[in-house]
């Protein structure tokens, strides 16, 4: 392992470390915007869905537009502009004071997230060995999940769910990443690898090559199932707990979950990737949807805190299974001077995670905080069907890889 560790460029270091310490800021306060907005601007369930959902809304629709212009015109460009943008947006929401301000900031935020984001995993797949490559989306990874250990429980004592001065510190801390990667870029200029300018897809080529793969098209669909339940944890979950009757004080054991879900990666992801990486690469994926729509469910039927902590674990596993393998799978069907726009294009499956708070404001609206089956039986149904694609796309992966030589996953 310290040989692995070793050879990790150091600009892929400064991404990982990097990761950490912005989630660590962004979980102390992108949570609990729905009760914030809830509790203190007395925003209806639907409106904060719907001004939650924004931000995931604006990055579908940029998404494949970041990773493609990392291609075209690089990854440094693209990630310093986007870095720095990301600062001011958290500035916004710090001096934010309307509900219509917190819509167009979460807009913003879902802009530079859906830039940054592919273009720093494309460039982490740019300066990795193919060997090392499962590591390093690994470390990301478990980068953020041990910011979000922390971040979601600083969040609750800086008093989040009812301020918005936990954004200050975010801003601060993304004005120091993109100094750093800055410094980074040209201290390493020489070690980088060269754009593909000459070879990057036109745009409407780019769109019909992925569209047409006939691998990662139900891979999108399919995943797109798998966000839609993972984005109700954040936003859906969030207003039940605070809402609820049957918990006391939501906001706290929101925050507690959501370090639990943290803790729980950090101690599941290293063996249960060990385990399934002699998978076939769509097995996590399927097995993922299929325990996230479970503890979807357990979260229905809860009617404790032992019940809703199981659901955490079960959510968590299916999580990592989903989340750590997917990654490597867009690395290994697109072509290298196609990857920035693979990884873009994946983003697409962040509709997912716009129509999740919409549809549990709805539902909450609906039923109420007092009726936790009927809001989470429609979720974790709605969530299972990602199965059948994933099924089809694993299918024909198989089919295409009895075809051409397999690539070698090593960690």
């Amino acid at each position: 392992m310290k040989q692995y560790l070793r050879q990790i460029h150091p600009l892929a270091w400064t991404i990982i470390i990097g990761t950490m310490f912005g989630r660590l800021v962004t979980s102390m306060s992108i949570p609990f915007l729905s009760i914030y907005l809830t509790r203190v601007l007395d925003a209806t369930p639907t409106e904060t869905g719907i001004t939650v959902a924004v931000s995931s809304l604006a990055g579908v629709m940029v998404s494949f537009y970041g990773g493609y212009i990392s291609d075209r015109i690089g990854r440094k460009i693209v990630m310093l502009i986007s870095v720095f943008s990301w600062a001011g947006v958290f500035f916004i929401f710090s001096a934010a004071e309307h509900l219509w301000v917190f819509f167009v900031a979460n807009t913003l935020n879902g802009l530079c997230r859906a830039v940054f984001e592919p273009t720093s995993r494309a460039l982490l797949s740019d300066i990795t060995s193919p060997e090392n490559k499962l590591l390093v989306f690994n470390l990301r990874y478990a980068a953020i999940n041990l910011g979000v250990v922390f971040g979601p429980i600083i969040g609750f004592q800086l008093g989040s769910s009812e301020s918005t001065f936990p954004f200050v510190i975010s801003g601060l801390v993304y004005i120091a990443y993109g100094l750093v990667l800055f410094l980074q870029f040209k201290l390493q200029h020489a070690n980088l690898p060269e754009r593909h300018q000459a070879t990057a897809p036109r745009l409407r080529e780019a769109l019909m090559t992925t569209g047409r793969d006939r691998v990662f098209l139900p891979v999108l669909i399919g995943t797109t199932f798998c966000v839609l339940g993972y984005g109700h944890f954040s936003s859906t979950l969030a207003q039940y707990l605070a809402r609820s009757p049957i918990f006391e004080n939501g906001s706290q054991m929101f925050s507690y979950m959501l370090s639990l879900n943290a803790v729980t990666v950090l101690i599941i992801q290293y063996p249960l990737v060990r385990t399934f990486r002699s998978f076939p690469p769509l097995v996590p994926l399927i097995v993922g949807n299929l325990l996230v729509a479970t503890s979807l469910m357990m979260v229905g039927i809860a009617e404790g805190v032992l019940m809703m902590m199981m659901s955490v674990i079960l959510f968590t596993i299916g999580e990592v299974l989903l989340f750590t393998m997917m990654d490597m799978l867009i690395d290994r069907i697109a072509k290298p001077e196609w990857k920035g726009t693979y990884f873009g294009t994946i983003g697409f499956n962040n509709i997912g995670s716009v129509i999740a708070p919409v549809m549990g404001g709805v539902l909450l609206s609906q039923f109420g905080a007092e009726n936790g089956l009927a809001v989470f039986v429609p979720i974790a149904l709605t969530t299972a069907l990602g199965v059948p694609f994933l099924l089809i796309a694993h299918r024909r992966l198989v089919v295409r890889e009895k075809q051409t030589k397999p690539t070698s996953l090593s960690m």
